[in-house]
């Protein structure tokens, strides 16, 4: 029991970066689904709008890199990753768990509206080829939340001291 209490924090701590990482590829693995869905149905109709709904399709596929970066921050910060292990106590874990979160929910959560967006934007793209810049805006807007939740991540993480 006390070896496990004395490693609690490191567990805390590599929580935090698999929830990160886990949390952000769903909600990116559910909006590329979804966006792929629209882009095979459009592909069946006219294959020469590939390029433009594999970029749409490819657009919620960034919140599991979101997360991948601030699971790879994680776990460079406890030392899993480079320097070698560090002595991370139980509080130090739970701020390094409580600073993963922002990513993983955010990352889960814009992933899948961003898919949903992607499949609408998809549908303009079906209809109207010409509109591709103005249809790109609508998922990008969702995308600006998973940078948002990236960047306080980072910060947390960063500034938490071991």
């Amino acid at each position: 029991m006390g070896a496990f209490l004395g490693n609690l924090g490191m567990f805390y701590a590599l929580l935090g970066a698999a929830l990160a990482v886990l949390m952000a590829g769903m909600g990116s693995a559910i909006g590329v689904g979804i966006a792929g869905q629209a882009a095979s149905g459009v592909m069946t109709e006219d294959p020469t709008k590939f390029a433009k709904v594999l970029i749409m399709q490819l657009l919620p596929g960034t919140q599991g890199l979101y997360g991948l970066l601030i699971g790879f921050i994680a776990l460079s910060k406890i030392g899993i990753i480079g320097s070698g292990g560090v002595a991370v106590s139980a509080i130090a874990g739970l701020q390094i768990l409580a600073a993963c979160l922002p990513m993983g929910v955010v990352g889960l959560v814009s992933g899948k509206y961003q898919g949903k967006t992607s499949a609408a934007s998809i549908g303009i793209i079906a209809k109207r080829p010409e509109q591709f810049g103005k249809a790109m805006l609508f998922p990008a807007m969702v995308e600006t939340y998973a940078i948002l939740a990236l960047l306080i991540s980072f910060l947390a993480i960063t500034g938490i001291a071991l």
